[in-house]
């Protein structure tokens, strides 16, 4: 009886002391897959007045226990940015952005918005995030641009703002207020 090449291969290898082998262009383990490349970056927790991972400026509308999860997902020329809260003033209009930089002490430590366009104020050069919560105080919001992030210049947090995002007049891409921000990481 004649045993296939690549059996053989195969437990020689394994004889040895050595891993199977695999054929080529195939991975043995799906762990050692290739990466796809793309940018994955998240931030969450409860929102606390020393934290800047998760911090809070106006506990009257993100309530002492008030939480967040966000993640934003880019890659080609795609970028999916998710965001869910809890525990926020119930039946409440929120808009959300991402920000240029990293959430501080201070509300206007995140900077500006993240732009993909510099200048361009519109949600397709902006991430935004409008959300309202339910009666416990929870919501969710997602958005999809049709452009990657730059991977040298990343937004770094997500900021949650007092009011709906204004779609129209002089005031277009306001929010009011800076509530509560969120510092994004890479995720690994």
């Amino acid at each position: 009886m004649r045993v296939p090449a690549l059996l053989l291969i195969m437990l020689t290898a394994a004889c040895a002391g050595g891993p199977p082998a695999s054929p080529q262009g195939f991975a043995a383990d799906p762990s050692e897959a290739p990466p796809t490349g793309g940018i994955k970056l998240s931030g969450s927790g409860e929102f606390t007045t020393s934290d800047t991972s998760a911090i809070v400026y106006d506990r009257k509308l993100a309530p002492k226990g008030a939480q967040a999860s966000a993640t934003v997902e880019s890659s080609d020329n795609t970028t999916r940015t998710s965001l869910v809260v809890e525990g926020m003033l119930p039946n409440h209009h929120y808009g959300a952005h991402l920000h240029k930089k990293p959430c501080g002490t201070k509300p206007d430590a995140a900077g500006p918005h993240y732009q993909h366009v510099p200048g361009e104020v519109s949600p397709k050069s902006e991430v935004w995030l409008d959300l309202t919560t339910n009666g416990e105080g929870a919501g969710r919001a997602t958005a999809r641009n049709d452009w990657a992030l730059d991977p040298g210049e990343l937004p770094r947090s997500l900021v949650i703002h007092a009011k709906a995002t204004k779609t129209a007049g002089p005031q277009v891409g306001e929010a009011g207020a800076r509530v509560a921000c969120l510092t994004l990481k890479k995720a690994s």
